[in-house]
């Protein structure tokens, strides 16, 4: 026994050893691996594509903004108005989402057999519906089936709306399995438009993959230009902001930025400052219009022109595009701000 314990000894010191090269190993490992991940994620954006999801709100609208929450992404939610009517909180909870929210029809009807009369009642029903459960009105239009004519366009851009049909087609609506879902949206081209819809397992599967692919391409979910139908970056990109100094009042500070002015609309963003939740006043003059908002809850009073946003957990900035209607020379001004 005298001579095998050192062997023994010599064995499990060697074995110990062998042990710690190992784990040495596997942790260095983990720090390249971690290392060679970080630039593919944080790589810029060379283009941006819009992600959208038709016949909204559905019973499976939750299940769809968990997944796009948990992918990062921003899409664009033709809603039908019907839908809307009779599921207020889900519309709330796509705009709560950081989603853009659009009009689909009140029933998804085949429109180009409608009357002008017709057309134009569907529309701004569903419109009123969507500004009612979301305090945004929409902006984007998609005629149900992509079925479209020069009547139809000519109603829906009188009612301050750009059509929007698409560049791909996920064939989600046809029975697409995950994969090919997939393979179709990697066809996505910057600036193109796909079309997805709401209330489909197999869409909400493959949304990681869509993803992975894009960022593989350096391209990120953006929202649909109102000016042009394409897909551009989420702020509308690129004018040099211009600060218009808000007052503060109540517990808070609201500062507000006009980061991007069209001929037609301009975009405000407001950074709040000493609260955390908070209720931020802001007036617009008339005859303009908020047409969408986003990073927050708005409600507004009965002339239309006083929006009272409240936080609803995407932080302390949120923006709002507004329709100048002619007065191209106003911008929102900051009544109050208030914590809690």
């Amino acid at each position: 026994m005298s001579r095998l314990f050192p062997r023994t000894a010599l064995w499990s010191r060697r074995l110990r050893a062998a042990l710690a090269v190992l784990a040495t190993a596997v942790a260095m490992c983990g720090v390249v691996l971690a290392a060679t991940s970080t630039p593919s994620n944080a790589a810029a954006c060379n283009g941006y594509v819009g992600l959208t999801f038709d016949d909204g709100p559905t019973g499976s609208t939750s299940a769809l903004l968990n997944v796009l929450r948990a992918n990062g992404v921003r899409a664009t939610m033709f809603n039908v108005g019907q839908n809307v009517q009779n599921n207020r909180s889900a519309a709330q909870a796509q705009v709560a989402a950081g989603m853009w929210v659009a009009n689909h029809s009140w029933n998804h009807a085949h429109m180009t057999s409608m009357s002008q009369a017709q057309m134009q009642s569907d529309l701004s029903q569903t419109s009123s519906a969507i500004q009612s459960a979301t305090g945004s009105r929409p902006v984007l239009f998609r005629p149900p089936y992509g079925e479209t004519n020069s009547t139809l366009q000519s109603v829906a851009s009188s009612l301050g709306m750009r059509q929007v049909i698409w560049d791909v087609d996920s064939q989600d609506w046809n029975g697409a399995s995950v994969s090919q879902i997939v393979a179709n949206a990697s066809r996505l081209q910057a600036g193109q438009v796909i079309l997805m819809h709401d209330g489909i397992q197999n869409t909400r599967d493959a949304i990681g993959q869509i993803m992975a692919n894009l960022t593989s391409r350096n391209l990120c979910p953006g929202m649909i230009s109102p000016s042009t139908g394409r897909a551009v970056a989420p702020d509308g990109t690129t004018p040099p902001p211009t600060t218009t100094p808000p007052p503060s009042g109540g517990t808070c500070t609201a500062t507000a930025t006009t980061p991007n002015v069209w001929g037609d609309r301009y975009n405000t963003s407001v950074t709040v400052s000493g609260a955390s939740t908070w209720t931020v006043v802001v007036a617009i003059t008339s005859p303009q219009r908020v047409t969408t908002i986003w990073n927050g809850t708005a409600t507004w009073d009965s002339s239309g022109t006083v929006m009272t946003m409240r936080s609803n957990g995407s932080g302390n900035t949120f923006g709002f595009t507004t329709m100048t209607n002619g007065n191209s020379s106003a911008r929102p001004q900051i009544r109050s701000c208030t914590s809690g």
